[in-house]
């Protein structure tokens, strides 16, 4: 089954990076304001991005990879999905 790493746009404006191996079932979790902190204090509005990898190893690489982006960054590589 394979994994997925995804961007958040909250409410606030905010980006959230997670992954996860089922996207609309997690996000439904952070809409409840269950799972990650984070997100509980900033209200997903909605998915921005999202990519597919075949292992976990391979999303928490690639999760850790755009946390360490800057904004500007980030939004290159949302504007590059649509």
């Amino acid at each position: 089954m394979p994994y997925y790493v995804y961007i958040l746009v909250c409410e606030d404006g905010a980006f959230y990076t997670g992954y996860t191996q089922d996207v609309e079932a997690r996000i439904r979790l952070h809409k409840k304001g269950r799972g990650a902190k984070y997100v509980r204090a900033h209200m997903p509005k909605k998915v921005v991005y999202v990519e597919e990898f075949e292992t976990r190893s391979g999303a928490m690489k690639r999760e850790r990879e755009i946390k360490r982006l800057t904004r500007a960054e980030k939004l290159r590589l949302v504007n590059s999905q649509l």
